[in-house]
């Protein structure tokens, strides 16, 4: 159980996608494979385009322990190139005690709805605040147009997280898809034992190829395992 929560979590906090600096998202689905004692994990990234510059943004990781569903509906702004979470919702079935939460954001009145296991509150948001999936794309934005250093404001259980990350340096992975040259960017949190690094894929648009969290000596690393963008498998990098 605590493997897939950590899976979890760390996807959900860094996953990178198909964009670049000139043009609006490119829809992908992409899948992600782990084996944390015995389990065999699935994680699935995906983005769908629903209506001129909308998306929904799903990411969910699932074994048979249980699965944890993350979505986001999501808007894009091309004069500005940065996008706007709409509605995120969560849900953890199985692992642990079930557990869901909604968000609701009003950028007319600055405010987001939280509503988490039935209880409901507001509170007041700045014009560039993400919701826990949303971010992921304007991070994609930005390393396109050069940034080596990056922090958000993340929208989660009533109140303002910052999220961390910095580019420390680049590597030649090999993957299931062939070998790719990545740079590697790591989260870190403030008093948090906890550390995340992330591979992208430089001449792919920054696309996830590895991921890894440790904590406390344990690490859990997952790798991509297939991916496509417009509807078009990547046979090879």
């Amino acid at each position: 159980m605590q493997c897939l929560r950590a899976i979890a979590l760390c996807v959900a906090t860094l996953v990178s996608h198909f964009v670049t600096a000139a043009d609006a998202p490119t829809t992908f689905d992409n899948q992600y494979k782990a084996k944390l004692y015995g389990f065999n994990i699935t994680v699935t990234n995906r983005l769908s385009k629903t209506a001129d510059n909308q998306y929904d943004l799903l990411f969910k990781a699932e074994s048979m322990l249980g699965s944890i569903t993350e979505q986001s509906k999501l808007q894009w702004n091309p004069v500005q190139q940065t996008v706007s979470p709409l509605h995120y919702s969560y849900a953890r079935r199985g692992v642990g005690k079930d557990r869901t939460a909604e968000l609701s954001f009003d950028w007319k009145k600055k405010t987001v709805t939280n509503n988490v296991q039935k209880t409901s509150w507001q509170m007041d948001i700045a014009q560039k605040v993400q919701d826990k999936l949303s971010y992921q794309i304007q991070m994609q934005q930005d390393l396109l147009n050069g940034q080596k250093s990056f922090t958000y404001q993340i929208a989660d259980g009533g109140r303002l997280k910052e999220y961390k990350f910095t580019i420390v340096g680049e590597e030649m992975l090999d993957t299931p898809l062939g070998k790719v040259n990545t740079i590697k960017v790591k989260r870190s949190r403030d008093n948090d034992e906890r550390v995340t690094y992330a591979w992208l894929a430089k001449d792919w648009s920054y696309l996830l190829v590895r991921l890894q969290q440790e904590e406390k000596g344990d690490a859990y690393t997952i790798y991509i395992h297939k991916a496509s963008r417009n509807g078009k498998a990547i046979e090879k990098f």
